[in-house]
């Protein structure tokens, strides 16, 4: 009885390898062959004409107090913007962006990348790319992605939606950036 007890051991241990070789290689392939370098960050846009003295269009836009430590994304429900947030002590570069946000919105708090893929059809249809999915808030997933024809049109109102729109060149740097187990922090 050991010995046939070891060998289905024996067996079921190789097959898992093959299996973790094979996602492994399918992610590879998915993979962008260089990882894409983060454009210059674009300013804010003024709210008003009265906030447009407050913020100097040739800085960066702060990230959120509030909004943790650390490298983490940082996404702003209400700025519908964006923060990659590099290592300091690396001194790596901050870039942030506006987005479109989805119809379903993550709660305030701290997530990780759970999943990404680098070409879906989204759930409204669309052709999406360098998806990273963080959360599932009223059984939607949600996540950030680019559509693949690069518009940010805002969503139908009437559906389900959990994916928060960018660029392509933001997508890029996004994929880049999130890898899985990433720190994602939502913020109002």
């Amino acid at each position: 009885m050991a010995r046939s007890s070891s060998g289905i051991v024996a067996g079921l241990t190789a097959a898992a390898i093959a299996a973790v070789g094979f996602l492994g290689y399918q992610a590879s392939a998915t993979a962008p062959a260089h990882p894409p370098r983060a454009a210059a960050q674009e300013p804010a846009p003024a709210a008003s004409p009265a906030a447009a003295g407050k913020q100097d269009p040739a800085k960066p836009v702060a990230v959120p107090e509030g909004s943790g430590t650390g490298v983490r994304v940082v996404y702003s429900v209400g700025q519908k913007r964006v923060w990659l947030v590099g290592d300091a002590a690396q001194q790596q570069q901050l870039k942030s962006f506006t987005v479109m946000p989805s119809t379903v919105h993550p709660k305030p708090g701290t997530y990780l990348v759970g999943s990404r893929s680098g070409s879906v059809t989204g759930s409204d249809g669309v052709p999406i790319e360098h998806v990273v999915r963080f959360a599932t808030q009223e059984g939607v997933a949600i996540g950030f992605s680019a559509r693949v024809d690069g518009s940010t049109p805002e969503p139908d109102p009437n559906k389900k939606t959990g994916g928060i729109r960018m660029s392509r060149a933001d997508g890029d740097a996004m994929w880049a950036f999130a890898t899985i187990n990433s720190k994602v922090v939502v913020v109002p």
